[in-house]
């Protein structure tokens, strides 16, 4: 109460029409209602009465990928203190090393210290996705006159999960201004974007930085540390499906992953995008509020069920992947998290029932297709979903078409 009382007699005159800060109104407001509800309300007689608003849908997706970035965190410090403390690695050298020096340990038994370690290492990503990512919010809004939207608090918090631990800092505010800027505000900013500003802002770093983003090395905090990734050692051949992957020397130091391992999470990988159980938190929230659409969730899983099992059946004597299960494709890599998190944008996917499902299956499938068919990605998600997007209009187009040439017959009939 002090503290609002505070912002309304002492700082918000200044931004105020009269006030020796009026054009910088718009940052004012941006920080203000990140804190408060706006108190402002409608003023037209028509207008829809509802319980939830664009804050309050942001708000709860952000909390729907906490158990992801929690788990994240504690698992990004887990495997590096594990090649540290087990097998003789050396941390990277610099500040965040001598952060974990100074407060705890490199035990990797201790949660303690695997969750400090990991979060020397995302909260400067964090930091830095959201500093420059309002900036961009905030240059955008103040040029065109409104009011900077909620909808960055979902992108920021996405982009950061998606990003693997070790990326430098500089290539984080590279990634977040062009997923803002090319991904959303030149068509309009939020809710006129087709693509997913997250993935636009990932994608952008895999094709200029293919050397720290191509997904085909794990990704570890520690000094000198090399190694497959799980999906790359899947296509080379290195995994019996009945048991998991084996004969892992370089990325895990001889030990085997099993299914469940991949499920609960404790792999190296992208922040957020290592643990099938934790992500399954989020889709619940997401969708026992209805904030996400059950049918591509459904839809996108569906499709990679039947073209997984395709290849299943088809068999390869040359490509391994041809035998990789729907049940490995579904905790390898980044399908679960984009299934939950990344297709079920509301802006960027299709509208209408139908052809959500359609939406939902076409991803599902492509995903598969890409990662089983075409050797130079290692993963298919991020491409998938954005090839998605770009159907996704043209989805709702037929869908649409459809419906009228349905009930224009019923009333010939």
């Amino acid at each position: 109460m002090g503290l609002r009382k505070f912002i309304d007699e002492r700082i918000a005159p200044h931004f105020h029409e009269g006030g020796k800060l009026q054009r910088y109104y718009v940052f004012y407001e941006m920080f203000d209602t990140m804190l408060y509800s706006p108190a402002d309300t409608t003023r037209t007689s028509a207008h829809v009465r509802d319980g939830i608003d664009l804050k309050r849908v942001m708000m709860t997706v952000w909390f729907a990928a906490l158990p992801a970035l929690l788990f994240g965190m504690y698992n990004t410090g887990y495997q590096a203190n594990l090649q540290i403390t087990e097998f003789g690695y050396d941390p990277i050298p610099g500040w965040r090393t001598d952060l974990v020096v100074l407060f705890a340990s490199f035990d990797y038994t201790s949660a303690a210290a695997n969750f400090l370690h990991g979060a020397v290492y995302y909260v400067p990503i964090f930091v830095v996705t959201y500093v420059g990512g309002f900036i961009w919010e905030g240059l955008f809004a103040w040029k065109r006159g409104h009011e900077v939207n909620e909808g960055f608090f979902v992108t920021g918090i996405l982009f950061t999960l998606i990003l693997p631990p070790t990326i430098p800092l500089w290539q984080v505010f590279l990634g977040i201004t062009f997923g803002v800027v090319v991904g959303k505000e030149i068509f309009g900013g939020t809710g006129k974007n087709f693509l997913n500003p997250a993935l636009v802002g990932r994608a952008f770093l895999f094709f200029a930085y293919p050397a720290q983003m191509s997904g085909d090395a794990v990704w570890t905090a520690v000094d000198g540390f090399s190694g497959a990734t799980a999906l790359a050692l899947a296509a080379a051949g290195d995994m019996d499906f009945s048991v998991g992957l084996t004969g892992v020397a370089a990325s895990t130091n001889g030990v085997d992953l099993t299914w469940m391992q991949t499920s609960l999470g404790g792999i190296q990988g992208s922040i957020g995008e290592t643990s099938t159980l934790m992500i399954g938190l989020g889709a619940l929230v997401l969708l026992v509020t209805k904030i996400a659409s059950w049918r591509i969730m459904l839809g996108m899983f569906l499709g990679m069920v039947i073209l997984a099992t395709m290849f299943n059946m088809i068999g390869s004597d040359t490509n391994p992947m041809f035998q990789m299960p729907w049940y490995w494709h579904l905790t390898l890599g980044g399908f679960a998290f984009g299934m939950v998190y990344m297709a079920t944008d509301p802006v960027s996917a299709a509208m209408t029932d139908t052809g959500k499902w359609i939406f939902g299956l076409l991803i599902g499938a492509m995903s598969v297709l890409i990662r089983v068919v075409n050797p130079a990605f290692p993963e298919g998600v991020m491409l998938a979903i954005l090839f998605g997007n770009l159907c996704a209009p043209l989805i709702d187009h037929f869908v649409v078409q459809a419906n009228i040439r349905r009930r224009m017959r019923r009333k010939e009939v």
